[in-house]
């Protein structure tokens, strides 16, 4: 049983059903709108404790009732809340459009997300450092995130990076204790200031740029509707996709990573069955809507393997 800590945001998600993006100076309808509890780092929380990991959170909420239901909900999930700070302010909030083929376009407002300090960090240092994974994002301060990295490695913890949202640099203070980096196609392109790909070989051609222009060795790049492209040390290859009705995509790369931090052994001799468990949780997630509702538990993604597991 993996015990992971996640460092983090948590935010309140308002969810738009819309036909389609406006162009611009276009007024369109709102079909439906709805809240959840989302935030990167809360699903993808919540997808490695539905799958059985011990799991804590660092992050930060605001003094508002929605700050206090998230903490409840994270409790709920069976999620170590210990270190989830109050902040003056509000809870962070994602607007997501959600068009009628499943995708998904979002605007972050980080609220209390973007108040987290090193200090906030420093006092789960114990947590940490009892760790097996260490896992992060983009939607907390940069200084935090690398000041919780660098205690990991210190004490031996394997770190994961997910490099959303999108950005052209990270510091090398981050990437230097980054274990495996794991962005989707758009983020993986903007890392090397080049145009984002779906296509195999055009990834494998760009693998000698990660190691050289930021000194990533273990790459998983997510790539939508096209399944996923991995590069392990000397192991390259596609992940495919499950075929699923799409619902909402919102939190299928959530899903994806949370799966595979529960699962990567540290040397990742594993990385084939742990590529293809975490394709089965992300595939039962877009086939649902909403975010933190759509996670699958352990139960479902094995009966989703089952066909692959007797052929």
């Amino acid at each position: 049983m993996k015990n992971i800590v996640v460092i983090g945001s948590l935010n309140v998600d308002v969810l738009q059903r819309i036909d389609r993006l406006p162009k611009e100076g276009e007024t369109l309808s709102i079909l439906n709108k709805s809240s959840n509890f989302g935030g990167k780092g809360a699903n993808q929380a919540v997808a490695a404790a539905r799958q059985g990991a011990i799991v804590s959170f660092i992050g930060a909420v605001g003094a508002d009732s929605e700050g206090q239901r998230f903490i409840q909900l994270l409790e709920h999930e069976g999620i170590n809340s210990q270190f989830i700070q109050t902040k003056d302010g509000s809870t962070g909030t994602a607007y997501i459009m959600l068009e009628e083929d499943g995708h998904n376009t979002i605007l972050v407002h980080g609220g209390a997300n973007a108040d987290l300090t090193v200090d906030d960090v420093e006092q789960a240092r114990l947590l940490i450092e009892n760790a097996d994974i260490v896992l992060a994002q983009l939607e907390v301060p940069r200084t935090v995130i690398a000041h919780g990295f660098a205690i990991a490695k210190a004490a031996g913890a394997m770190t994961i990076l997910n490099p959303a949202p999108v950005t052209r640099r990270i510091e090398a203070d981050i990437l230097s204790h980054t274990d495996l980096l794991i962005p989707n196609e758009t983020e993986a392109a903007a890392l090397l200031n080049l145009p984002a790909s779906t296509d195999y070989q055009t990834l494998k051609e760009r693998l000698p740029l990660y190691h050289e222009q930021l000194g990533i060795q273990n790459l998983i790049i997510t790539l939508g509707e096209a399944g996923a492209f991995f590069a392990i040390g000397r192991h390259i290859g596609p992940v495919k996709n499950f075929h699923v009705a799409v619902e909402d995509t919102t939190a299928a790369g959530d899903t994806f990573i949370g799966t595979i931090a529960t699962t990567i052994e540290p040397n990742f001799t594993n990385i084939e069955r742990t590529l293809q468990k975490a394709a089965a949780a992300a595939a039962i997630a877009v086939s649902k809507p909403g975010a933190i509702p759509s996670i699958p538990y352990q139960e479902e993604i094995a009966r989703k393997l089952a066909p692959m597991t007797m052929s």
